[in-house]
């Protein structure tokens, strides 16, 4: 019986944001004079019930994936890994950098040097907020905030620089070979990528839910100094953690490249990026490896179906970007609440003042 409240209530968790956006942002296409029902029908049998809107949409969410992943393992420990985004651009940056500069490899080996690369570089990313956070107690989320900025600046430097493609008319590397690149599967925008997410995803879930690290991660989420206490070497713990975040982010900046993109340019992660959509995804999907992949696979759809939307209805597609932008205050209230137990402190001042008012 708890085991299906318990999932009763993750399940709720994950909707009620979702629905909530939907319902506003169907007050706004409402407003505008628009169907909102003819609009999220044609978003939703183009991006899911049609077969190259499924492919599509399944495609963008490889990297979303990722992402909600790198985050979720950090987060599950209490850890807040903010630069996932950035280890995810410097992964994708030097993926491409061999992507272009090594010849002659057949293509099996040219993708896995360059998934190996982003990995790596991930991970040596995330291992200098790593060793601060476990060696020297210092806030990881200030670190890897900060990082993010430096990223920006060194592959806007090496981009206008020394890897610039002369013949390209905008700021960009040169384009990654052919040997590099995942070819899509039957003409669709489907790729490889997108079934190493899924590998990936696999992974992560025996880890989540049925290994020692993913019990040590809940314990130390929970209570790192008991988790110290009873001999966990929660430094060793927490580095570990963080090389596994920075490892995902890089394969999700790289496969993201490799599978869409083909070159580096600063616009590379979009608007918001790539890990700031993941820790959506991450909070929309509870922290869960199921929850993400399922969050992933709506988040995507939105952004799939938004090139539909101006298409068969006269909403403008940038209502897909308010409807993220309600799901993402929606999502920031109950991150709060889950952290600081916001509704349970306004229920108790309400009880209180209700006593009070009773006994007077």
């Amino acid at each position: 019986m708890k085991k299906n409240n318990t999932l009763l209530k993750n399940i709720f968790n994950v909707l009620f944001p979702v629905i909530s956006a939907l319902i506003l942002g169907g007050i706004i296409i409402a407003a505008i004079g628009e169907n909102p029902f003819l609009t999220y029908s044609v978003m939703i049998k183009k991006s899911l019930f049609s077969l190259d809107g499924l492919l599509k949409t399944l495609h963008f969410a490889a990297p979303l994936i990722l992402t909600g992943l790198a985050i979720a393992i950090t987060f599950k420990a209490n850890i807040f890994n903010m630069g996932v985004e950035g280890q995810a651009v410097l992964g994708a940056f030097f993926a491409g950098v061999v992507g272009f500069t090594v010849k002659g490899l057949p293509p099996v080996l040219h993708i896995t040097l360059c998934v190996l690369t982003g990995i790596v570089v991930g991970m040596l990313f995330a291992l200098i907020p790593a060793l601060l956070k476990a060696y020297f107690n210092v806030n990881e989320m200030v670190v890897t905030l900060m990082l993010n900025y430096v990223v920006v600046e060194i592959v806007k430097f090496l981009s206008q620089g020394v890897f610039k493609d002369p013949a390209s008319g905008y700021v960009s590397t040169y384009p990654i070979a052919e040997s590099a690149m995942f070819k899509k599967i039957f003409g669709s925008n489907l790729t490889v990528f997108f079934f190493i997410a899924l590998i990936v995803f696999g992974i992560m879930y025996i880890v989540f839910n049925k290994s020692k690290l993913g019990y040590e991660v809940k314990a130390i989420g929970k209570n790192p100094e008991f988790s110290e206490a009873t001999g966990m070497n929660v430094s060793k713990k927490i580095i570990i953690i963080m090389l596994i975040s920075g490892a995902i982010s890089g394969l999700a900046g790289a496969g993201f490249l490799m599978s869409e993109k083909y070159r580096f340019t600063l616009d590379f992660s979009g608007s918001p990026g790539l890990g700031w959509d993941g820790m959506l995804i991450a909070l929309l999907g509870s922290h869960n490896p199921v929850g993400i992949l399922v969050a992933a696979v709506f988040y995507a759809a939105l952004k799939t179906g938004s090139d539909y939307i101006g298409v068969f209805t006269n909403v403008p597609k940038d209502i897909v970007g308010v409807i993220q932008g309600i799901l993402i205050l929606l999502l920031s209230v109950k991150f709060f609440n889950e952290k600081f137990y916001l509704f349970e402190k306004v229920k108790l001042l309400w009880k209180k003042s209700s006593s009070t008012d009773f006994n007077k």
